[in-house]
Formats: C-alpha cells, structure tokens, sequence
C-alpha cells in the first residue's frame, strides 16, 4: 500500500484568513480598551465618594459622642481607633494623586486629598469635602460632595 499525499487535502490557515482574524482582534481591542480605562475611573471615583460617607459618618459619631463638638482636625478621628482606624485616600482621578491628608480651611484649594472646615464660628464647621476644584465623569465638581 502507497501513501497518497496527491489525493490528501493540506489542513491549515491561509495568511489572509489570519490576518482577517488579527484585524478583528485589533478592532475589538480598540473598543474594549477605552471602556476598561473608563470603568477604572468610575469605580475610583466611587471609592472616592464612599470614601468621603465613611468620614462624615465617623464625623457625625464623634460629634453626638462629644455632645455637639467636632474635631479642630479629622485625624482625632482615628486615635485611640474609636472612629477609624485610618483615613482613607481621596481619589480624584486623572487630576491628583491618591491623598489621605487634609487642608483645614473653608474653601479650596485644588491640591487633592480632603478639605476640612475648622474655622469654628463658621456655619459650615464640621464639614468635610473633597479637595478638588474638577469635574467627576457626571460633570459634578468634586468639592460640592
């Protein structure tokens, strides 16, 4: 018995096909990739945003705690651990970088991080906000939180 390679279809992919398939792989990439980078900054600004209930309500335990007086500074909040441990980081993304510090004064200044109002007298003292003069992806500058 002979082996008949004449009659014997070849298997395989010709370049064209490959190339198609590459081509498609490259279109779907293009799409997918911007929508990854998309969802990264929303569920950072979503960290941000629990981020910033999580010190307000440790905020507002402190003051029914001290019977009507907040803190000088948000960091009393995490000595002793009665109300955090720590203070979690702002995270506005594509304008500053992580920040867990903060700026105590009554308005912004655009350096990341938190705002605090110490100033007491002030109407608003007591309030927390993001340090951020930007927009989030909903166009809602980051201070008004």
């Amino acid at each position: 018995m002979r082996n008949n390679v004449k009659g014997k279809a070849k298997r395989g992919f010709t370049l064209i096909e490959l190339m198609i398939v590459v081509a498609i792989i490259g279109i779907l990439a293009a799409i997918a990739i911007p929508k990854f980078a998309d969802l990264i900054r929303k569920s950072n600004e979503g960290a941000t945003k629990g981020n910033l209930g999580s010190i307000r309500s440790a905020l507002s335990i402190y003051y029914g705690d001290q019977e009507g007086m907040y803190p000088n500074t948000p960091t009393a909040l995490t000595s002793g651990g009665d109300y955090m441990a720590s203070i979690p980081s702002a995270k506005t993304p594509n304008y500053h970088s992580d920040a867990n510090t903060f700026l105590l004064n009554t308005s912004t200044n655009d350096t990341g991080g938190w705002g605090y109002n110490n100033v007491s007298g002030n109407a608003n003292f007591g309030f927390l906000y993001v340090n951020c003069s930007h927009t989030d992806s909903k166009t809602t500058v980051w201070s008004s939180y």
